[in-house]
């Protein structure tokens, strides 16, 4: 039998990247892919750096410029990056900053007390992805520059650039004069060609930012040809100015502001050691409900956005729900015929509501260096509660009560809508359960009107499905695809088993009923054929849907009309050009087919059949599709009833029931031939 070659697998296989060659070899790692978004994340790791100056106090301005010749630059007004030599690596501070993974002032809360960019990986990145990075900080009096080409430090002199870690002094400044600019080049041989920044982008950005930061003023300019006038933007009651912005349609209620705080302890590393730290964590909410039916919520950690939310957006989820459920709600008589249903669930609570959260914390954990969702647990509960107070208050004690009235009617129609739309679908979902008109949509019929010659192919999942349509008789094969394992008619209701996709399919694709009402004679097909793969998840499959059959539709079984596909197991190639195929249905089969190919002096590989998915469309055909090649078993009513027995022992051995599995095995123990274990 043929076997491959393993690729040589020794120590100079280990590769070291040293620097900032990391982040080239895998950018997407650090800012997400080459795509646009990545190529604007350069530009937000410089953005955030400047608004964490402003957010710590330091910073007023902040100025970002597109310049003509494919350059951007940020600039603020803080403290300056320290331009002092650094002890250890025997350079100047910001050569280490922009040259140094995880180097910078936001570790341990030393320069920072909360802030965005948390892995000291920012500046360097934007270094690692641009051809040339040109560095100014004015600070102590003096102005000062660093330039690297291509994450080379050095200087320009005469045109030409000369590696060098000495700073160059550009000029004197007053002394209380103090800020950072960064200007960086992109290296377009990592980016995908075509992709730009757009200004639209970054003014939604910037926007954001001012609302975070009140009293902060940025500016944006645009520099390169047709570009726009230079804009300003500023906030003076920042996140309260937010929601008002975003505010669409009459208001149902004023802005409302929600505050408070929270420590928490977490276990992090500490010189070295891990140790309990800590922490503590401020929450600032501002919402209203307006009149429409669309839902806003925009979250921050720090300054940073999290548009996937996180612990912090899931902590407010909750106290709302609650809050609505427990406090707004109470009684209402409207909702008293839904009984137990009537609870508002979270798109319920949310429609119409614009909400900005932000929540400022010590060194959160961020899920990826993007820092798009929020991972610290502890903010959960320190959120839920300060939401959950905040809004208890406003709903009970703001004499706010025409502005909770409104709110309160909006979330009870929206309860009632939902649920009237819910027992509709269910009363249109049985009656088309039990119908025998209309067919399901994913159903690929069979154009025959001739019901004894035709069949219907029940197949495992979509990859299964598409080459069986493509290698069915389309004139007397239909194909109806199911995902997942269904229902497990022999433990379900009648109702139960209406309400499942999957059964609802089958029992609409025939067309002829269910249960007592099974009209054999209404049957649009002239026999079932279970398609399934040749594995353990498949045999739990075809029990399930052999157990519908035997609960449901038994006159089918009755007259001999279902049947199970045997696909193969093994597939046996013969090797050179043009060489046979042979399939083996089993072990004991393969062994045959090999002694026989083996007797006969042939070469060949064998491979094992994943899947009905895993073959192509005429290996599917020949195997289980063609009448005049596959291999069927009819299914009796002994079979079935035995399968029906099996799916519940199916459903205890491989369900996620832990409790009862133990229980099944140590009830069974006893039964046990220990001679036949291989340990």
């Amino acid at each position: 039998m043929a076997r491959a070659r393993k690729a040589a697998y020794g120590a100079d296989a280990i590769q070291m990247l040293d620097g900032l060659e990391a982040v080239r070899k895998r950018p997407g790692m650090y800012i997400g892919g080459t795509g646009a978004d990545g190529l604007a994340h350069l530009l937000w790791e410089l953005i955030d750096n400047a608004i964490d100056e402003a957010a710590a106090g330091h910073a007023r301005h902040v100025t970002v410029t597109f310049h003509a010749d494919d350059s951007y630059e940020v600039a603020d007004d803080g403290r300056g990056i320290p331009t002092d030599r650094h002890s250890r690596k025997r350079v100047s501070a910001l050569e280490v900053v922009f040259s140094e993974l995880h180097a910078g002032g936001k570790f341990g809360g030393g320069a920072y007390s909360a802030s965005g960019g948390l892995h000291g990986v920012g500046a360097s990145v934007v270094n690692a992805l641009s051809r040339q990075l040109v560095a100014e900080v004015d600070r102590d009096g003096l102005r000062q520059r660093l330039t690297f080409r291509d994450r080379q430090a050095g200087r320009y002199d005469g045109g030409a650039f000369v590696k060098s870690h000495d700073l160059e002094r550009v000029a004197k400044v007053p002394a209380a004069r103090s800020g950072t600019r960064v200007r960086f080049w992109p290296d377009r041989d990592i980016f995908e060609a075509g992709v730009d920044i757009t200004p639209a982008a970054v003014r939604s950005r910037l926007e954001q930012m001012c609302f975070l930061v009140p009293g902060l003023e940025i500016t944006l300019r645009d520099e390169r040809p047709g570009g726009a006038q230079p804009e300003t933007f500023r906030s003076g009651r920042g996140i309260v100015d937010y929601v008002e912005h975003l505010s669409v349609g009459e208001p149902l209620s004023e802005v409302v502001l929600v505050s408070g705080s929270g420590t928490y302890e977490e276990t992090v590393p500490v010189d070295g050691k891990v140790r309990p730290v800590g922490r503590d964590c401020l929450v600032e909410l501002a919402f209203r409900w307006v009149k429409g039916y669309d839902s806003t919520l925009v979250s921050f950690v720090n300054t940073i956005p999290t548009p996937d939310g996180g612990t912090h957006v899931a902590g407010f989820e909750r106290a709302l729900t609650w809050v609505v459920n427990d406090a707004l709600l109470g009684e209402a008589k409207k909702l008293k015929r839904f009984g137990d249903d009537a609870r508002a669930t979270r798109d319920d609570v949310q429609e119409g509501l614009v909400a900005v959260l932000k929540v400022t914390v010590p060194e959160p954990q961020f899920r990826g260096q993007t820092k798009r969702e929020l991972g610290t647990p502890a903010v959960q509960s320190v959120t839920y509660a300060a939401v959950k107070a905040g809004l208890t208050e406003w709903v009970q004690k703001s004499g706010k009560r025409g502005q909770v009235d409104a709110v309160r009617a909006k979330v009870i129609d929206a309860i009632v809508l939902r649920l009237t739309q819910r027992q509709q679908r269910e009363t249109l979902r049985r009656a088309s359960a039990l119908a025998s008109t209309g067919l399901p949509d994913k159903l690929a019929d069979c154009r025959t009107t001739d019901v004894a010659a035709s069949e219907l192919l029940i197949v495992e999942g979509d990859s299964a499905a598409g080459p069986t349509k493509e290698g069915r008789n389309s004139e007397l094969q239909a194909v109806l695809p199911i995902r997942g394992k269904i229902i497990n008619a022999g433990k379900a209701s009648l109702r139960q088993v209406l309400d499942s996709a999957e059964a609802e399919a089958i029992i609409t694709a025939l067309g002829a009923g269910s249960g007592p009402e099974f009209d054999l004679g209404a049957c649009r097909y002239g026999r079932v054929v279970i398609l399934a793969d040749a594995d353990v998840d498949g045999a739990h499959i075809r029990c399930l849907l052999l157990t519908l059959f035997f609960h449901h539709l038994r006159p089918l079984l009755e007259d001999g009309r279902v049947y199970v596909a045997m696909p193969p197991l093994f597939t046996v190639k013969e090797g050179g050009k043009g060489g046979a195929t042979h399939f083996a249905y089993d072990e004991a089969d393969l062994a045959q087919l090999e002694a026989r190919l083996d007797g006969e002096g042939r070469t060949y590989r064998v491979g094992r059949n994943k899947g009905l998915g895993e073959m192509d469309v005429e290996e599917l055909a020949v195997t289980t599709l063609d009448p005049a090649t596959r291999v069927l078993r009819r299914v009796t009513m002994s079979d079935a009833a035995e399968v029906a027995a099996a799916s519940d022992a199916f459903r205890v051995l491989m369900g996620r029931d832990v409790p009862e599995r133990k229980d099944y095995i140590v009830r069974n123990s006893a039964f046990l031939d220990r001679d036949e274990l291989d340990i």
